[in-house]
């Protein structure tokens, strides 16, 4: 089914759930149309039909962006559906060192490598090859905007800082992944400018999700307007930042 030339589309990844799922509704009330990217059919046909009780026409695919595959698989369909991508939002993520902000069960030095090989791959490789995959359609959309889910904890300036509020969380993995995530998008904002494609990088907050804990401040509402906000930029908006609601954030 094709979508109509003057319908925006968002690909979402990791958006059957929390920020993601957040993040899918937001777009969608601004007249986008996402498109989730899932792990399961399941989830997806759920998370679908949620959109759709709020008003929301939505759909997805299901996906995993650490697999070759299913990235030809969100090429070929945003190719048959459109010719372009108008949205990248790098979602999808995971944090595999306790609970955030609460729990931590490895120092830096006794850090397992199958959890920094594995937390990289999900928040770091997975993003770069699929953004590299979407990019030609992402530079056929009129105005291509690129969304990097990344997080404050990934700031080399606030972890160096002993007065920052982040100084004692330390998550060697989740942290490196991020501020990984970060270079990512300073390096293609460069290959991108003048272009019409921009990359900005977010940090939604401290949120109340299955993968934030319990013990989050901030609800999802709030902890997806940032990733909306840089997926909406006008032409003059920034581009290769780091920001929360607005905010420049320091890397």
């Amino acid at each position: 089914m094709t979508t109509p030339l003057n319908t925006q589309i968002a690909f979402v990844t990791g958006g059957n759930r929390g920020l993601g799922f957040e993040t899918a509704r937001q777009l969608g009330k601004l007249g986008i149309l996402p498109v989730i990217g899932t792990r399961s059919e399941k989830a997806g046909v759920e998370a679908v039909a949620k959109l759709k009780a709020e008003g929301v026409t939505a759909e997805f695919i299901v996906f995993d962006a650490t697999k070759p595959a299913d990235r030809k698989k969100a090429v070929d369909y945003f190719q048959a559906k459109a010719g372009r991508l108008d949205i990248l939002v790098n979602n999808a993520g995971v944090y595999l060192e306790g609970e955030p902000g609460v729990s931590h069960p490895y120092t830096t030095s006794a850090l397992p490598e199958k959890v920094l090989r594995d937390t990289m791959e999900t928040n770091f490789f997975g993003p770069v090859a699929l953004t590299q995959a979407l990019l030609p359609l992402l530079k056929k959309a009129t105005a291509g905007r690129i969304v990097n889910l990344a997080s404050i904890l990934g700031s080399l300036t606030l972890h160096s800082d002993p007065t920052s509020p982040i100084y004692e969380m330390k998550s060697l993995a989740y942290d490196t992944s991020k501020a990984a995530l970060n270079s990512f998008t300073v390096q293609l904002a460069f290959e991108l400018k003048g272009s019409s494609v921009k990359v900005n990088s977010a940090h939604p907050g401290w949120v109340l999700t299955e993968m934030g804990g319990p013990s989050a401040p901030m609800n999802v509402e709030d902890g997806a307007k940032t990733s909306v906000q840089l997926a909406t930029l006008p032409a003059d908006g920034p581009n290769g930042g780091f920001f929360h609601m607005g905010d420049a954030l320091p890397w």
